[in-house]
């Protein structure tokens, strides 16, 4: 997988046995970078600036790292680890927003992420560069069917919260236990299926003109929410 720019770089190299080769651009003068990458002995190739810009990614900051590709989990993991707080993706189509919530995960100490198989986006330079590399270290898991997987995680013990503009304050949501917080699709937010296998539908309030938000936004907010009241 091709990734690229500075901060991703720099966490990375805290893994370095991910990255295969390195390409700077002429003249790139990040100190910590170039000593991280000296020191892990990682193959590094310089290149002109337009060498580098043929790669296509507009914010490289001069440099771009071919990684090993991404490594998804398997549910059973996170069932059998005593994992206590989890996301789940209901089909999430923007990039951007996909990196902006694993960033978010990793910050809060979510276990891992959970999303479909079909119809959402998946791991790509974008979502990497968003997280500003914080993929890194968070566990991401690909199921099949979304509805199934709720039920094996009631199963496990989990309540399973969704996220709605019809449903209870989130403030008045209890947040003990073992807990899987549900982030719909950025357009028609979660499925009809999804929002019925919910145990509870938490609602964001807002008093202004605008009747949603960003799902990266969302997600922060019943993140923190979570973590910050759980017993």
């Amino acid at each position: 997988m091709i990734v690229y720019g500075k901060n991703v770089a720099k966490e990375l190299l805290k893994k370095p046995y991910l990255i295969k080769n390195v390409y700077l651009q002429e003249g790139f003068i990040d100190k910590n970078i170039i000593s991280g990458l000296e020191k892990n002995k990682i193959r590094t190739k310089i290149l002109t600036k337009k060498e580098i810009d043929n790669f296509g990614f507009r914010l490289h900051q001069g440099i771009i790292l071919d990684i090993k590709d991404y490594q998804y989990q398997n549910l059973a993991d996170v069932l059998e680890d005593g994992s206590q707080l989890l996301v789940i993706l209901d089909h999430l189509e923007d990039p951007h927003n996909f990196g902006a919530i694993i960033r978010t995960c990793e910050a809060a100490g979510v276990d891992a992420i959970i999303v479909p198989k079909d119809r959402q986006v998946l791991v790509n330079a974008t979502v990497m560069k968003t997280s500003a590399g914080a993929l890194t270290n968070m566990r991401i898991i690909r199921v099949s069917n979304l509805v199934n997987t709720i039920e094996k995680l009631k199963k496990g013990g989990f309540w399973i919260i969704g996220s709605d503009m019809k449903g209870t304050d989130y403030k008045n949501i209890n947040y003990d236990g073992k807990i899987a917080l549900v982030i719909g699709n950025e357009g028609s937010g979660m499925s009809q299926l999804v929002a019925n296998s919910c145990d509870f539908i938490a609602t964001i309030p807002m008093v202004g003109e605008v009747n949603s938000l960003n799902a990266s936004v969302s997600a922060g907010i019943l993140i923190y929410e979570a973590v910050q009241n759980r017993k």
